[in-house]
C-alpha cells in the first residue's frame, strides 16, 4: 500500500511516500528555522504563508524521488491534530484536495502518535505493547502503547513541554532557535553540577511532570546574574538543564516500565535527539535490563515518513476521513477520533 503522507503542524513542511507502513521510499522537508530564527521562534502567520508556497512543489520533488506518480497512490495520510492551527490547516486542506481528486482514502493522523511510529520505521521488528516516552516542543508524556492505535497515556507535563523549555531558556541565553540543539552543543562544554535546579513532583501522581518552574528558575538566575553584572557559565547552565530534564524524564520511564510489566522502552519526540537525554536512557536501560529504542536523529523531529508508517496502522484499524475533517489544535491522545 502506498501511502503519501504530509506534516505541516509547526514550521516545516514535510512530505514523504511510505510504503506498507515501514518502507520510506521518499521523505522531503523544508525547514523554516533560518526564517523564524529572526523573531526569536515561531511566528505562526510566517509559518503557515510558507507552507502554502512550499507544499506543492515539496509533493512533486517527494513522488519524483520515489519513482512514482500520483496515480500510483493507494491513500493520503495528514497531520490533524495538534499543531498551530493555520499551520495544519494548509496540510489538512491539500491533503483533502488529493484525496478527492485522486478518489483514495483520506488518513487522519494524530502528530503524538506519529512520533511514536518514526520508531517502527528505525527499528522494523518493533511491535507493541511497550512504553513510550514521547518529548517534544509541544507535548510531554508517558504511554502504554498497547497497540499501534491502542495508546494510553499515563502520564504528561501539567504544564510546559519539555521542549518549550529548552528553547525559552536557549532564548535568554542568546543562542538563538532552535534551541534544544543550541542548548545541546552548548552543554557539552559544561559542568552539569554546578547549578542546582528544581526537580518537581507532583504529589499523589508519580509520573505527571512539570517544566514550568524548571523555566522560570532558569530564566530568573539568567536575569539576577545579568542584573548583578555577575559572569554566568552559559555551558554549564545548558549542561545543568539537560541533567534536571533528563532527571525527571528518565526515572518516571523506568519505573512506569517495569509497574506496567515492560521490559522495552521507546523514546520519540525532538527532544529525544539530546545527546544527554539519550545517553541517561541507554545507561538506565541497561541498569535495569530493558530494551530500549530511540529513533536516529533524523526521525526525531517533525517529518511525515512518521505519519505515513502510522497512517498505514490507522487504516487498517478502519481510520479514516471525509472531505469535512477538520484541523484540531489540541487533542489528547486518547480522544483521537477511530472515524470521521
Amino acid at each position: 500500500m502506498i501511502i503519501f503522507a504530509l506534516d505541516s503542524s509547526c514550521d516545516e513542511t514535510a512530505v514523504a511516500v511510505v510504503r506498507n507502513g515501514r518502507e520510506v521510499l521518499s521523505s522531503e522537508l523544508y525547514s523554516q528555522a533560518d526564517i523564524h530564527a529572526l523573531y526569536g521562534g515561531v511566528v505562526p502567520e510566517i509559518a503557515s504563508r510558507n507552507h502554502v508556497a512550499r507544499i506543492v512543489r515539496l509533493s512533486d520533488l517527494a513522488l519524483k524521488n520515489a519513482g512514482l506518480t500520483k496515480h500510483d497512490i493507494d491513500a493520503v495520510a495528514v497531520t490533524y491534530t495538534p499543531g498551530l492551527i493555520g499551520a495544519l490547516l494548509v496540510g489538512v486542506n491539500f491533503a483533502k484536495g488529493l484525496s478527492l481528486s485522486l478518489d483514495v482514502p483520506l488518513i487522519p493522523v494524530h502528530h503524538i502518535k506519529g512520533h511514536i511510529a518514526a520508531n517502527y520505521i528505525a527499528y522494523p521488528d518493533l511491535k507493541p505493547p511497550f512504553l513510550c516516552v514521547v518529548v517534544s516542543g509541544g507535548n510531554s508524556l508517558i504511554a502504554d502503547v498497547r497497540g499501534y492505535t491502542d495508546i494510553c497515556v499515563v502520564g504528561r507535563s501539567r504544564d510546559d513541554a519539555a521542549g518549550e523549555c529548552f528553547d525559552k531558556v536557549a532564548r535568554v541565553l542568546g543562542l538563538g532557535y532552535p534551541g534544544g540543539p543550541a542548548l545541546d552543543n552548548a552543554s557539552r562544554s559544561g559542568n552539569d553540577s554546578l547549578y542546582n535546579l528544581p526537580c518537581p513532583v507532583i504529589a499523589g501522581s508519580p509520573y505527571d511532570m512539570s517544566f514550568s518552574g524548571l523555566k522560570t528558575s532558569v530564566i530568573n538566575l539568567i536575569h539576577n546574574a545579568n542584573q548583578k553584572n555577575e559572569t554566568l557559565d552559559i555551558a554549564s547552565m545548558a549542561a545543568s538543564l539537560a541533567r534536571t530534564v533528563s532527571e525527571i524524564l528518565v526515572p518516571r520511564a523506568i519505573v512506569a516500565a517495569s509497574e506496567f510489566g515492560y521490559d522495552k522502552i521507546v523514546v520519540a519526540g525532538g527532544v529525544a535527539a539530546n545527546s544527554r537525554i539519550r545517553a541517561d536512557f541507554v545507561k538506565a536501560a541497561s541498569d535495569n535490563d530493558m530494551e530500549l529504542f530511540i529513533p536516529p536523529l533524523y526521525l526525531c523531529g517533525d517529518n511525515a515518513a512518521m505519519i505515513g508508517c502510522q497512517g498505514f496502522y490507522e487504516y487498517a484499524a478502519g481510520k479514516k476521513a471525509s472531505v469535512t475533517l477538520d484541523a484540531k489544535a489540541t487533542t489528547d491522545i486518547e480522544n483521537d477520533l477511530t472515524v470521521i
